[in-house]
């Protein structure tokens, strides 16, 4: 099985990252999460990346998933 880079860009407030984190959990895939309340050059990063400034903003190998897209994390996590 693939190991896949996965960043999750998250608040503590965000019910759609625990979301998210939960998803990756129950899936067994390994996950950075990146709290951007805390870190604002991480903050800077992921609007860089992504063009939002909401959470969570999702990586997977390099692709962006904004905002929990269960059907898109499936996809690039085959």
């Amino acid at each position: 099985m693939k190991e896949h880079k996965v960043i999750v860009y998250t608040t503590p407030i965000c019910s759609w990252c625990h979301k998210t984190i939960e998803f990756l959990k129950q899936h067994n895939i390994k996950f950075k999460d990146v709290d951007v309340s805390k870190d604002y050059n991480a903050a800077m990063e992921m609007i860089r990346k992504s063009g939002q400034q909401g959470v969570p903003v999702i990586e997977i190998d390099g692709n962006i998933i904004v905002g929990f897209d269960e059907l898109e994390l499936r996809k690039l996590l085959k």
